[in-house]
């Protein structure tokens, strides 16, 4: 038997998204969610956030599976970077696990092996006893975890809300939950994101009524972005496309694969004849026309920033046309949406998003959820996960309003080693963990010291001094040259620029120093007296970079 369970957070802990957690005993380990992060602001040419997979990839020989509660990019999107590491099966819904293969190809990841679970029937992975629950939120077939143990029943809910009037009609289960509540659980972690929202989340459903109205009343083309995830939101444009009498779209290379991938499987019900290519648009009129495309929180590469730029090769925006946002701004995303949205008011469209209209509901429990989930599980002890500080810390106070002792709530860091046994929980340790940056191709090579360096080039830009130098006598040859980027505009700057050649050259001269064997001295001694210089002069700090050149 297994004397002790222990949970560590390898991300979503302390932010939105990067959400995985691993379970171990001593024998086993399983990995629930391998998600990845958009780049903050702060982090300068990054593509992608992920976790760091140090712990898992030292300790590979315990590794069994990974485990998948839903197919959103912060819980699926580094499962390529982890699988090109480690070789173990994936188990996840039938759409969750559609949406990874699709993912794995693109990657050229081949020989995975997938196995297909269902809510309510029971697995087992070494010494974890898994049995899905299903959960609604806003993408198809998301699942919670009860994960029995030697030591006790862990829940683990995935991403949440309790929507009873689903567009699918499969209702989250509060009786399975409720049973494994009966019955008692050691152990509750619990979807944060929304812990700070008072109330109830909105049904999915509840935006039909603000999108019919929405289609009823444009004269012209409709252009509709959301997330190319989210099978049940497109569900309900095409419903009420058929309902107003338009044809559907759908363009962008996630939102077409994605609603491929959900058509083939059945979660998508497009009767004949509703949906058309991008080169049938010109046979219909604009006003009997829908276009579902990606792009919701200002992405460069979107196709609604493309068509709102005009950079679009088959859809131009017109004064007459109609533009739904479906979708609320992941924090950060503020300015980019709000630059799309001026872009397309200036070309004449009319532009509805969450903020003046019903066309958006999110997909996670609100705090009178969060309060019935805890009360439905009755948890010995308490672990608010997904979501940045003080999303957890609110929901750790909802749950000491709820009775749950606070020694017996844990708000753990990523890293944080929470030791679970039959008779106590408690933090033992922290393992080594953190971001991963994604640049291209260059994944873990970016490190925390790039970006600063990236950071100070886009707010003080650089000088380039170039010394030439006799490769004979060490003697310099000339003047040096200064190049400056993003410092000052050369032309009118021509007297400071004069000003710091002479101050190096002087500097140059005055030291009693073989610049053949010593350049490594003269370019501290370069880098620091330019720096002085144009603080000085400037007040600015750019990033200094000195070359010996010997000819």
């Amino acid at each position: 038997m297994a004397s002790a369970v222990r949970i560590i957070g390898l991300g979503g802990l302390d932010e939105i998204g990067i959400n995985s957690t691993i379970f171990e005993t001593d024998k086993d380990m399983i990995l629930v969610d391998a998600g990845l992060m958009f780049p903050e602001e702060d982090m300068l040419g990054v593509d992608i956030v992920i976790p760091d997979f140090s712990y898992i990839y030292e300790n590979k020989e315990r590794f069994r599976a990974l485990v998948v509660t839903h197919a959103h990019e912060d819980h699926v999107g580094a499962i390529p970077y982890l699988l090109q590491n480690v070789h173990v099966p994936v188990y996840g819904t039938k759409l969750t696990l559609g949406l990874i293969k699709a993912k794995l190809r693109e990657f050229g990841i081949e020989g995975v092996k997938f196995i297909e679970i269902e809510p309510s029937k029971k697995f087992r992975i070494g010494d974890f006893e898994i049995e899905p629950i299903r959960t609604t939120h806003s993408i198809v077939d998301g699942v919670g975890l009860a994960i029995t143990t030697d030591v006790g029943v862990i829940i683990h809910t995935g991403d949440f809300k309790i929507d009873q009037t689903p567009v699918d009609g499969k209702p989250f289960d509060i009786l399975k939950f409720s049973e494994y509540g009966s019955k008692g659980v050691k152990l509750l972690l619990s979807d944060s994101t929304n812990a700070t929202v008072k109330g109830f989340t909105g049904s999915e459903s509840d935006i039909k009524k603000g999108l019919f109205e929405i289609f009823s009343n444009a004269k012209g083309r409709i252009l509709l972005v959301t997330f190319a995830s989210n099978i049940h939101r497109l569900q309900q444009v095409i419903n009420t496309a058929i309902d107003t009498g338009r044809k559907v779209c759908v363009t962008g290379k996630s939102m077409l694969q994605n609603a491929t991938i959900a058509r083939e499987l059945g979660y998508l019900k497009t009767p004949n004849g509703v949906l058309i290519t991008e080169d049938e648009l010109y046979k219909y009129p604009d006003s009997k026309i829908v276009i579902v495309t990606t792009g919701s929180q200002g992405e460069p590469m979107s196709g609604l920033s493309r068509i709102a730029l005009g950079e679009h090769k088959k859809i131009q925006i017109k004064p007459t046309d109609t533009v739904v946002i479906s979708a609320k701004a992941i924090p950060g995303n503020e300015r980019a949406i709000l630059k799309i949205i001026n872009a397309l008011s200036r070309k004449g469209a009319d532009v509805f998003y969450a903020g003046n209209s019903n066309v958006h509901v999110s997909g996670h429990a609100s705090q009178e959820e969060l309060k019935l989930m805890i009360n439905m599980v009755r948890p010995q002890y308490f672990v608010p996960i997904h979501g940045e500080y003080m999303m957890r810390k609110q929901h750790a106070k909802i749950a000491m309003e709820l009775g749950i002792k606070p020694n017996n709530i844990f708000t753990i860091e990523n890293g944080d080693i929470l030791e679970l046994k039959k008779d106590s929980a408690r933090v033992v340790g922290k393992i080594r963990t953190g971001k991963v940056f994604v640049d291209g191709k260059g994944v873990g090579d970016i490190e925390d010291v790039v970006i600063r360096d990236r950071m100070k080039l886009s707010t003080d830009g650089f000088v380039v001094i170039v010394v030439t130098i006799s490769s004979t006598t060490g003697e310099l040859l000339s003047i040096p040259e200064i190049i400056t980027k993003g410092l000052l505009y050369e032309e009118k700057n021509q007297k400071l620029l004069h000003e710091a050649t002479m101050m190096v050259k002087n500097l140059i001269n005055q030291c009693d120093i073989d610049l053949r064997t010593d350049s490594f001295e003269i370019k501290k001694k370069i880098r620091k007296a330019m720096n002085k210089f144009l603080f000085k002069k400037l007040m600015r700090n750019p990033m200094v970079l000195p070359i010996i050149m010997e000819i």
